[in-house]
């Protein structure tokens, strides 16, 4: 007879006791158990009442996003799911079981709290030696909205749909003038019907004035934040993401913002590695969709070291040779650049640029799920964004070393 060994799932000690029995001590949510531990969640308690029904602990809740985040799952109605079937979930979790309802509200409402969380982070990880900032390459990404492209709203549209409901409560008008006394409750489901066309009516001028505000010729009907932007496979409904990499793959800045174009990118970043790492980057480099004569001159005031092409140089680095026909270089501050940038130790630098930043895009778009964000927003998306790079980091952190793990 076949030797196997014991097999009863209904058995009734189906785990050991102790939870790093099954996953290991090095497991990852340990490790996010343990960094959280350490921060500092004021930001999110101050936000929370001693009145009224106790709510689950900031802590609770972040920890389970963060790991979230760091498995690509985005979805708050998936993460409950995954709390009530997934060990490490429910180590996280404590044995809780938050509705999607809970987990949503808590990533919605906790934006400054989640910045706080990302500049702790990063704090801890330059404590035990990593965000040096000899070289930071800066890069964006378009990522998709929650919502969808066909769903838009243009002024000829919208001059269409008020034209459309004039005619409308014109028609019901006439209808309530016509009805009979008597049919009491027809009259008041007439009234109802009319009431409602006229605020719709009333909301056109506001649609409209949104539509002009923003410089556009189309928004979105659902996410009025996002913008058309355009990416190599055409263009997008979505925001615009940009990380800051330090020359050890550590993200020491972040943001979501609607620009359509990288030129307006550039400094703000810088600025914000400074002001996530208390000091400024050594050196700072960026693909030619950041250049512009006046980022490049900013960065040479500043005293910045900065590598940042225009379009011309960008292909003769790219294709290794001179591009005939190259734009001639007429600002003083785009001569210097080209000449360091075709130097030996500047093409050298350049050419790092793409092993730093563009791989953790990468990742955060594959494993992250920063591909579509779940919720709409500028506000709500930036969180998301925020919540994926801190993940995205503190797995880095993870891996590094058990040296620096057991540091935390």
């Amino acid at each position: 007879m076949p030797n196997f060994y014991e097999y009863n799932p209904e058995q009734g000690y189906l785990l050991p006791p102790n939870v790093r029995e099954v996953l290991g001590k090095e497991h990852l949510c340990f490790f996010i158990h343990q960094a959280v531990e350490r921060l500092d969640l004021g930001e999110f308690e101050k936000r929370y009442s001693e009145e009224g029904h106790p709510a689950y602990h900031p802590a609770l809740l972040l920890k389970v996003w963060l790991y979230a985040y760091a498995l690509g799952v985005s979805s708050s109605r998936r993460l409950e799911q995954r709390i009530r079937e997934d060990l490490a979930f429910r180590y996280l979790a404590g044995g809780a079981q938050p509705d999607y309802w809970a987990l949503n509200e808590f990533r919605k409402r906790h934006g400054r709290g989640m910045n706080e969380v990302f500049t702790q982070v990063v704090e801890l990880a330059r404590s035990v030696g990593m965000g040096r900032l000899g070289q930071v390459a800066i890069d964006s990404t378009r990522i998709a909205a929650n919502a969808a492209a066909d769903s838009v709203e243009t002024e000829e549209k919208l001059r269409g749909e008020r034209a459309k409901i004039r005619k409308q409560i014109r028609r019901w008008q006439r209808q309530c003038e016509a009805e009979d006394p008597n049919e009491g409750a027809g009259t008041a489901v007439a009234r109802e019907a009319l009431e409602k066309l006229e605020k719709k009516l009333g909301e056109i001028p506001e649609r409209l004035e949104r539509l002009k505000k923003s410089g556009m010729k189309k928004l979105s009907r659902t996410d009025g934040d996002s913008r058309f932007l355009r990416q190599r496979q055409g263009y997008v409904l979505g925001y615009t993401g940009t990380v800051a990499v330090s020359e050890d793959y550590l993200i020491v800045g972040q943001q979501v913002s609607q620009a359509s174009t990288d030129n307006e990118l550039l400094v703000p970043m810088v600025e914000r590695v400074e002001q996530e790492c208390g000091e400024r980057p050594e050196q700072v480099s960026a693909d030619s969709g950041f250049f512009t004569q006046e980022n490049v001159q900013t960065m040479e005031e500043r005293g910045m070291d900065a590598y940042v092409p225009d379009s011309h140089l960008a292909h003769e680095l790219n294709r290794g040779q001179r591009v005939r026909g190259q734009g001639a270089a007429r600002h003083p501050a785009q001569q210097r650049m080209r000449r360091k940038l075709r130097s030996p130790a500047g093409r050298a630098t350049y050419r790092r640029r793409k092993e730093l930043v563009e791989p953790r895009i990468g990742t955060l778009k594959e494993q992250h799920g920063m591909r579509r964000f779940r919720m709409r927003g500028l506000a709500q998306v930036a969180v998301e964004f925020t919540l994926a790079n801190t993940a995205l980091n503190l797995t880095r952190l993870w891996r590094k070393a058990p040296a620096l793990a057991g540091a935390v």
